[in-house]
């Protein structure tokens, strides 16, 4: 018979990271620029009081285990309240991202059946125009004070956040339960189909916040200020309201003012060093800094995820303003970090350019995550950097099925991402492409995001998409969709021959087209689907 250790039985728990917070860092600030226009700051003593405060309030709007409680929210101190108050009470945090189509808010909420909507308000409108579509809705409650709230609506169980919380006494003691009953959870993008939710556990979520937290992830310590980009109804933020808990760091929460100088500004005024966010965003933030001859007082670290982080952009922030760029890869059914890219200690005196080549992969998996790649027939590949096989994962932070949905998306216990990908020596995974977006030319592999690589170093450019477009002898042909910087001047021609020398010369696009914007996804992911659907009747010179 084996022997059991003799430890402590303490479930991992959300709230328990909060209370840690609060007891050994509970002077450190949340700093929040609000909907309502000023800034407001607290603290994470003051996050776990008002926290508790809420728990007690839903329990009185009769709340009860495992009941769903939707956000549609910015990153502030109230979201995060919202947070910990309902997964610390054993209910379930849904996450809503307010970008998606009406049609769509209206089907996740009803699919997750939330008993509870917590609303920003500038998006009050949104959920107005919506509610008569939310038969199981029992309350919308207004993120703010009676000031804000408005003295017109149309909807008849609409609550002030503010007085909920002034009600309550706070003694409130957070439930002890199993550490495997639901916490959150978020849906994908759904650009194919309807959107499906990964439900997080407290376990898997406490795990996560650890693993993310390691110095070779996103090295998230005490000392940081930690401004969060990434929405907090993307993936919970990367889980970054749980990784700033279990350290202790200084949040900063730049609400819905994502533009450069916005970002820069509050930087700048809280001495932000590290942040994490999408490309798209932190082309903005670069577009106003070159612009106005800016530099960073504080900024040192920025983590690059939801798509390929450009090499020269990479480049740009590492060479001219300092900033360390680490790529991340992960999906909503990861929690989601999969892979961070840091050097080893064998890379230690390695030339600048070889180093950065190494960091514009997306990296190696986190302890906590396993990862293959397979061929058609499922069979694993090698890991030597040359071949390329669909990425599966495994783990203890990866879902094993979608709420609401029987059938199990696994494959051999592997959840399937859907990317195309390398595996070097090292471990260093490559993201080759998505699935869906590699471009098949003659029976040939051509990756998308390497043409989109190549073009985002062309000063002209300021965004490149690679599609496939129809070809009646190859089948499909790569066709770039680019987005000037403005005033640039550059011609087809001129992207065409920049390719040169950079790829093999059968890869070259056949054409280029220029267009005025890129169509996005609501998570700030260039939307290869709607593009496609652009471009479905375009006719290629060499056709």
């Amino acid at each position: 018979m084996s022997l059991m250790g003799q430890m402590m039985q303490m479930p991992l728990s959300i709230s328990s990271l909060l209370i840690h917070a609060a007891r050994h860092h509970g002077d450190t600030e949340i700093v929040s620029k609000r909907v309502e226009g000023d800034m407001h700051r607290t603290s994470w003593a003051e996050v776990e009081l008002r926290s508790r405060k809420l728990a007690q309030a839903l329990q009185r709007l009769g709340c009860e285990p495992g009941d769903r409680v939707g956000t549609l929210a910015w990153n502030g101190y109230r979201h995060l309240e919202i947070y910990y108050a309902v997964s610390g009470s054993e209910l379930v945090c849904h996450t809503i991202n307010p970008r998606l189509f009406p049609q769509q808010v209206a089907w996740i909420i009803n699919d997750a059946q939330d008993k509870i909507l917590f609303v920003d308000l500038n998006i009050l409108p949104l959920v107005e125009k919506l509610a008569p579509t939310l038969p199981a809705l029992k309350h919308v409650v207004l993120m703010c004070g009676r000031d804000n709230m408005p003295r017109e609506h149309v909807l008849d169980n609409l609550l002030c956040y503010e007085e909920l919380i002034e009600a309550e006494d706070g003694h409130y003691s957070w439930p002890t339960f199993d550490e495997n009953t639901a916490a959150s959870i978020c849906y994908t993008s759904g650009t194919t189909g309807n959107p499906k939710g990964a439900v997080y556990s407290h376990r898997s979520t406490v795990l996560h916040a650890y693993a993310s937290a390691l110095p070779d992830s996103m090295c998230l310590k005490a000392t940081d200020t930690m401004l969060p980009v990434v929405p907090m109804f993307h993936v919970n933020a990367w889980g970054v309201p749980y990784s700033a808990a279990l350290v202790g760091c200084k949040l900063v929460m730049p609400g819905h003012h994502l533009d450069g100088p916005s970002l820069y500004e509050l930087m700048e005024q809280e001495q932000v060093t590290i942040s994490a966010g999408v490309p798209t965003i932190w082309q903005g933030l670069l577009n106003h800094v070159q612009a106005n001859n800016l530099r960073f007082s504080s900024f040192r670290t920025t983590i690059i995820g939801g798509s390929a982080c450009p090499p020269s952009m990479l480049r740009t922030f590492e060479n001219d303003y300092n900033v360390e760029v680490v790529h991340a890869w992960g999906m909503t059914e990861l929690s989601p970090i999969g892979t961070i890219c840091r050097l080893k200690g064998k890379h230690a005196n390695l030339p600048l350019e070889a180093g950065q080549k190494i960091l514009e992969k997306q990296g190696r998996a986190v302890f906590g995550v396993d990862m293959r790649i397979v061929d058609a027939e499922g069979d694993p590949q090698p890991w030597n950097g040359i071949a390329s096989g669909d990425l599966e994962v495994r783990g203890h932070w990866v879902i094993d099925s979608y709420f609401n949905v029987d059938k199990s998306p696994l494959h051999q216990g592997w959840f399937p991402t859907g990317d195309v990908a390398t595996i070097d020596a090292d471990g260093y995974m490559q993201v080759v492409d998505r699935s869906k977006d590699v471009i098949k030319s003659g029976g040939e592999w051509i990756s998308s995001i390497e043409l989109e690589n190549v073009l985002m170093a062309h000063p002209a450019v300021q965004q490149a998409a690679a599609i496939a477009a129809h070809h009646p002898k190859w089948d499909e042909r790569p066709l770039m969709v680019v987005v000037k910087k403005p005033g640039a001047k550059v011609t087809r021609e001129e992207l065409l021959a920049f390719f040169k020398g950079k790829i093999p010369n059968w890869q070259t696009p056949d054409d280029v087209v220029f267009v005025d914007e890129l169509p996005h996804t609501a998570t700030g992911k260039l939307y290869k689907l709607k593009l496609r659907q652009m471009f479905a009747d375009h006719k290629l010179p060499t056709a």
